[in-house]
């Protein structure tokens, strides 16, 4: 059996979430599984349909962009998935172990929009204290020189720039082009971008019924994130 095994396991059932929870049509979406200690990541096979996957059409990477395991080509955001992999969670601590990419059809939308996500509501303060983060486009010569790569870095610059911490903001769109979330696992990213999605589907409601629509007071914010994430955390079974 491959020393992967497991990697590929969770990677291939993470992509099975893609279509489960109606993220991505056809082939619109890719999650990654990381083993932060191997400095090895499984990920989707660019352009297969999920339909046809299976734990060993898993490709294992390590973060130098070499194939470690698997005879299929891996996806194109591969490069993107390393930047976060490297920046975010071996550079800067934070505790991630799966990454997605989806073109799911809210959060597209406002990234189309090059519109951060405001924070209207618990749904969404349930799971960051911030809008959603949305960067700017990439520009001619950040497409031209490694559009993949550059995608990531772009992620990263905008969370410096707005001195956001990865660890709690756990989902950003890409100017023009879409979504990408992450967790502490490939479950809980899927899951942060099932989140992801809605909330963008709520923000659009809101602004429908009311243009004028203010965001959550800060206390309300404060409340609903710390009962689920704080210190003295109450929310579900210890």
């Amino acid at each position: 059996m491959s020393a992967y095994q497991s990697l590929k396991e969770e990677a291939y059932e993470a992509n099975m979430q893609i279509p489960a929870q109606h993220l991505a049509l056809y082939t619109w979406g890719n999650v990654s599984a990381f083993d932060k200690d191997k400095g090895v990541f499984a990920i989707k096979p660019s352009g297969v349909p999920y339909e046809k996957l299976a734990p060993d059409s898993m490709v294992v990477l390590d973060l130098e962009g070499n194939r470690v395991e698997g005879n299929l080509n891996p996806s194109s955001d591969t490069p993107t998935h390393i930047v976060l992999y490297k920046k975010f969670a071996v550079e800067g601590g934070a505790k991630i172990g799966g990454i997605i990419h989806t073109h799911s059809t809210a959060a597209v939308s406002w990234a189309q929009a090059l519109k951060a996500v405001p924070l209207f509501g618990t749904t969404h303060a349930d799971h960051i204290q911030t809008a959603v983060p949305c960067t700017p486009y990439l520009s001619k010569e950040m497409v031209e020189r490694d559009y993949e790569k550059e995608t990531g870095n772009a992620i990263v610059e905008h969370f410096a720039g707005l001195k956001l911490n990865p660890s709690e903001v756990t989902m950003v769109l890409v100017g023009g082009h879409g979504p990408f979330a992450w967790g502490s696992d490939a479950q809980k990213a899927v899951y942060n971008a099932a989140v992801l999605e809605e909330v963008c589907k709520m923000a659009l409601n809101t602004l429908a019924i009311n243009p004028g629509a203010q965001p959550l007071p800060d206390y309300i914010i404060k409340k609903h994130y710390e009962r689920k994430h704080g210190p003295n955390a109450y929310y579900g079974q210890k």
